[in-house]
């Protein structure tokens, strides 16, 4: 199943996505997915004109993200030893976009990164919860990119500038609750150009255990997101650039470089 948040011009609303041949269709839910069973009205909608696909979740607290999980990220970046234990940082929720909602630069930065994630969206209170039954309180995932200011993060000393700004974490298309995460494709383009291939069995930490680790420390909600790090091939982005991220089985997110 995958869900979907989008507009026509009005609230915000909920839907299962449904393909058909070349097409793709909305089937309209009442209500949040989130909090109530997904129960369509009966409303059909053709996605295309006058439909925006918004990002498919608005985390209720907190996007809790992962660093260097990837061993050649690692290495690319000169980040020394892969670490024993997640590297965890935060973006607000206020850092959130959804699919063709423009990545806009700040003004304090001159350098700064894509980088293409699987994203973990949490279904239920979720605290001190296992490896073995973590799957229980993952609602589904949707495709990330951990836009990063690169020259901040090397000066602050620590992320919350650098990863946190406005706009540094579009998130869609939509989330697909039967996705397995355990060995997909994680690629970027920029301009259509490959730049990122990489796959989440390469992962240093698996979802499982990430959901764990973190539950350990704070209790997710239903609506968290978790973001499991990103493969080589980083690299910087500027004004007119326009980024692709996909994870192999769920979809593309994609979204346009403005400097204002």
């Amino acid at each position: 199943m995958r869900i979907a948040r989008f507009t026509t011009g009005n609230d915000p609303r909920f839907a299962l996505v449904q393909q058909e041949g070349d097409k793709t269709f909305l089937a309209v839910l009442g209500g949040d997915p989130l909090y109530m069973p997904a129960m369509p009205t009966g409303e059909r909608i053709e996605l295309g004109d006058g439909v925006r696909l918004l990002a498919p979740v608005i985390p209720r607290s907190k996007v809790v993200c992962v660093g260097k999980n990837y061993a050649e990220h690692v290495k690319e970046m000169g980040g020394g030893e892969v670490p024993t234990s997640p590297l965890l940082f935060f973006k607000p929720n206020t850092s959130v976009v959804g699919p063709d909602d423009p990545v806009v630069l700040p003004d304090f930065t001159q350098e700064v990164s894509y980088e293409a994630e699987l994203a973990v969206v949490i279904s239920k209170v979720c605290k001190d919860v296992t490896p073995q039954n973590a799957s229980s309180y993952i609602l589904g995932y949707t495709v990330a990119n951990d836009v990063t200011a690169r020259d901040a993060q090397r000066t602050d000393g620590q992320w919350a500038r650098a990863k946190g700004f406005d706009t540094s974490c579009p998130l869609g298309p939509w989330i697909d609750t039967d996705l397995d995460p355990e060995d997909v494709g994680v690629r970027s383009r920029v301009n259509g150009e490959p730049r990122q291939d990489g796959r989440t069995r390469d992962m240093v930490f698996d979802v499982p255990f990430l959901v764990s680790y973190i539950s350990e420390a704070m209790t997710l909600l239903p609506g968290d997101v978790i973001l499991t790090g990103t493969p080589a091939g980083v690299g910087r982005i500027d004004h007119g650039d326009r980024v692709e991220c996909e994870v192999e089985g769920l979809g593309v997110l994609a979204n346009p470089i403005v400097r204002r």
